[in-house]
C-alpha cells in the first residue's frame, strides 16, 4: 500500500512538472511548431541537391523529351517541351539530371499562366552556345524565368555561360541596367568581333516579375555578363550558391537586384569581375549575410541616378561577410544629376583582406567618358558602419559627397582598418567631402574629416529627393 502511494505521488509529480513546463496546450503546440519549422528548413536546404523521383507523375525529366545531354546537340526544344508540361501542374518538378551536359540556346520559362510551387531541379550542367547563329542579333538574357509564382531552382548543377568568347570584345557598349526594359535587343549594334557574337552580352540567369523565388545550391560560372539577376521580383531567397568568373571578366556582376523587394541572400561564395552584389533602383528590404566575396568590386548600392533619373533604395542590411582582393568592400555610388535617395543602410561585421578601399560613398561616380558636376544628386542618409576590420591597399575610407546635397546621418562604430603588408607604396588617409555624421568609437586609422551636426540646407529636403 505504501509503495502504491509513492507510485501515485510520483506519477502526480511528473504530470505537474509537465504542465509547469508546458503551461498551456497552445504553448506546447507552438514549441512543436517551432521545431517542425526548423526541421522543415533543414530538410529543404539538405534536399537542394536531391532530384525528385522520376516515377512521380509530377516530375518531368528533360531526357524523356529528347534531350541528348552530350554537350553538343541542341537540347533547347527538349527543355521547352518539358517546361510546357511542368507549367501545367502545381507542385511539379522539372529535372535536369546529373551526369549530362546540355547545350541550350536563349530560353524563357514563362508564366503568367503556369501553376505555382514549381521546382526546377538542376543537377546536371547547362552550357551556353558560343556560335553566333544561336544568338542572332542579340538578347538581354540567356536563361529567363518570368511572371511566375513560387518558383524554385535548386540542386548541385552548373550553369556555364562560357563567357570568355564574349569578354575579349573591348568595343562592346557599356551596360546600363536601367535600359533593360525600355530597349529591345534589335537596337543594339552588331559589331565584328570574336566568333561574330552580338555586342550585347546577356545575363546568364534572370528572374523577372516573379514572387516567391528561391535559388539554392547551384553554381553559375563564366557568365557572358551578370550571373544572376532579379528584376521586379518580391520575396526572394538565395542561399548556398557559388558564382565564379575571372577577376578580369568585364561587367560580370554576381547577383544583381533591380526593382525588387524583400530579398534574402546568404551562405554563398561569389568571385567575379564586377560587384558581388549590385543593388539598383527600386530595391528595399534587402538582407545579406554570411557571404564570401572576392575577387570582385565589392558589394555596391548603385550606380544610381544616371542621365538625370530618379532612384530610390532603402532598408538594406549587409552583415557577417568577408571580402578579399576586391576593389571596394561596401560601396554606395551615384551619378551627378540624379535625384531620389539612399537611406537606412547598415553594414556590420565586415572582414576585409587586401581590399583597395573598404568603405566608400562616391556621389561623383562616372563609368567611362566625361561626366560634369551637377547641382542635383541622389541624397544619401542614415548609413551605418559597425565593426569593419581588416587590411586595405589604397585608402581605408573614401566619402565623396555632393556639394549641394551632402551625405548626412552617417555613423562609424568599431572601425579598424590596417594598411596591408603587401602594399609597398604609402597608402592614403581617410577622405571626406561634404560628409556629416558621428564617430561612435575611436577608429583606426583616425577619421578626422567627418563633419558633425547637420549641413546648411542646400536642397537635401527637396521634393525631387523624396521617395515617398
Amino acid at each position: 500500500m505504501k509503495s502504491m502511494k509513492i507510485c501515485t505521488f510520483t506519477t502526480l509529480m511528473i504530470v505537474i512538472v509537465f504542465f509547469v513546463l508546458c503551461s498551456s496546450f497552445e504553448s506546447c503546440s507552438a514549441i512543436r511548431g517551432y521545431n517542425h519549422h526548423f526541421r522543415k528548413l533543414k530538410a529543404t536546404s539538405s534536399s537542394a541537391a536531391s532530384p525528385s523521383s522520376s516515377n512521380d507523375n509530377n516530375t518531368f525529366n528533360v531526357l524523356d523529351y529528347g534531350a541528348k545531354g552530350d554537350g553538343k546537340a541542341d537540347d533547347t526544344k527538349a527543355f521547352e517541351d518539358a517546361w510546357a508540361d511542368t507549367c501545367k501542374t502545381e507542385g511539379s518538378t522539372m529535372i535536369v539530371p546529373s551526369g549530362s551536359e546540355f547545350s541550350v540556346k536563349p530560353i524563357s520559362f514563362s508564366g503568367p499562366n503556369c501553376e505555382q510551387n514549381i521546382v526546377f531541379q538542376l543537377d546536371g550542367k547547362i552550357i551556353a552556345p558560343i556560335d553566333s547563329e544561336s544568338w542572332g542579333s542579340g538578347t538581354l538574357q540567356w536563361i529567363e524565368f518570368t511572371k511566375l509564382n513560387k518558383i524554385t531552382i535548386k540542386g548541385k548543377g552548373v550553369i556555364d555561360g562560357q563567357g570568355s568568347v564574349w569578354w575579349n570584345n573591348n568595343d562592346s557598349p557599356t551596360y546600363n541596367p536601367t535600359e533593360e526594359e525600355s530597349t529591345t535587343s534589335s537596337q543594339y549594334s552588331v559589331q565584328a568581333r570574336n566568333e561574330n557574337l552580338p555586342s550585347q552580352k546577356p545575363t546568364a540567369l534572370r528572374f523577372y516579375g516573379s514572387d516567391g523565388v528561391t535559388v539554392a545550391g547551384i553554381t553559375i560560372q563564366n557568365s557572358q555578363q551578370t550571373h544572376l539577376k532579379f528584376d521586379s521580383c518580391s520575396n526572394v531567397q538565395v542561399f548556398d550558391i557559388n558564382v565564379s568568373s575571372p577577376a578580369d571578366s568585364p561587367n560580370t556582376d554576381g547577383i544583381h537586384l533591380q526593382n525588387s523587394q524583400t530579398v534574402l541572400i546568404y551562405s554563398s561564395t561569389l568571385a567575379c569581375g564586377d560587384d558581388c552584389v549590385s543593388i539598383q533602383n527600386g530595391c528595399s528590404n534587402i538582407f545579406i549575410h554570411d557571404l564570401s566575396c572576392g575577387p570582385s568590386h565589392g558589394i555596391s548600392i548603385g550606380g544610381l541616378g544616371k542621365d538625370g533619373t530618379k532612384a530610390c533604395v532603402s532598408n538594406v542590411t549587409v552583415r557577417d561577410t568577408s571580402l578579399q582582393n576586391s576593389l571596394t568592400a561596401v560601396r554606395i555610388k551615384t551619378w551627378q544629376g540624379g535625384s531620389g535617395s539612399v537611406q537606412d543602410v547598415m553594414f556590420s561585421n565586415i572582414q576585409v583582406s587586401d581590399v583597395e578601399t573598404p568603405i566608400m560613398i562616391d556621389q561623383y561616380y562616372c563609368d567611362g567618358g566625361k561626366c560634369k558636376n551637377d547641382t542635383s544628386s541622389v541624397a544619401v542618409s542614415a548609413i551605418h558602419y559597425v565593426n569593419i576590420k581588416g587590411t586595405y591597399t589604397k585608402e581605408p575610407l573614401h566619402f565623396a559627397c555632393s556639394d549641394n546635397i551632402p551625405c548626412t546621418g552617417l555613423t562609424l562604430d568599431t572601425i579598424n582598418l590596417q594598411e596591408s603588408a603587401t602594399q609597398n607604396a604609402k597608402s592614403g588617409s581617410p577622405f571626406c567631402w561634404q560628409t556629416y555624421g558621428e564617430l561612435k568609437t575611436k577608429t583606426v586609422p583616425p577619421v578626422t574629416c567627418l563633419d558633425s551636426g547637420n549641413p546648411p540646407n542646400k536642397g537635401i529636403n527637396s521634393n525631387s529627393n523624396s521617395c515617398y
